[in-house]
């Protein structure tokens, strides 16, 4: 089975060190940019059920902002308490200004 892309942004939408939430069919996805890399996570924390896309950048992991667990952007696992169950990494592609998220694992 083939990789489904979805354009989610521009580059440009996105801060450097920031995140932005959009929605990949009917699944919220985290688009984190840091520096050059992009990365797209499950846009639930897995402790609280809140937004991860309004949560903070640094160093490669991304903090919910209600209680502040901890995830590592390139494996979503937590890296910081409460969370103990990593969230969802989706897979990135760049063409140009474009930003496409795949949900499928190939």
């Amino acid at each position: 089975m083939s990789a489904e892309w979805e354009r989610v942004c521009s580059l440009g939408d996105i801060p450097d060190e920031g995140t932005i939430g959009v929605e990949v069919g009917d699944v919220p996805v985290a688009v984190v940019r840091v520096g050059d890399e992009v990365f797209a996570l499950h846009d639930v924390c897995t402790h609280a059920e809140v937004k991860l896309s309004e949560g903070d950048v640094y160093d490669h992991t991304l903090e919910c902002w209600l209680h502040g667990s901890c995830f590592d952007l390139r494996s979503g696992k937590p890296t910081g308490p409460p969370a103990t169950k990593p969230v969802n990494v989706y897979r990135v592609k760049i063409e140009g200004d474009d930003v496409f998220v795949s949900l499928s694992k190939e």
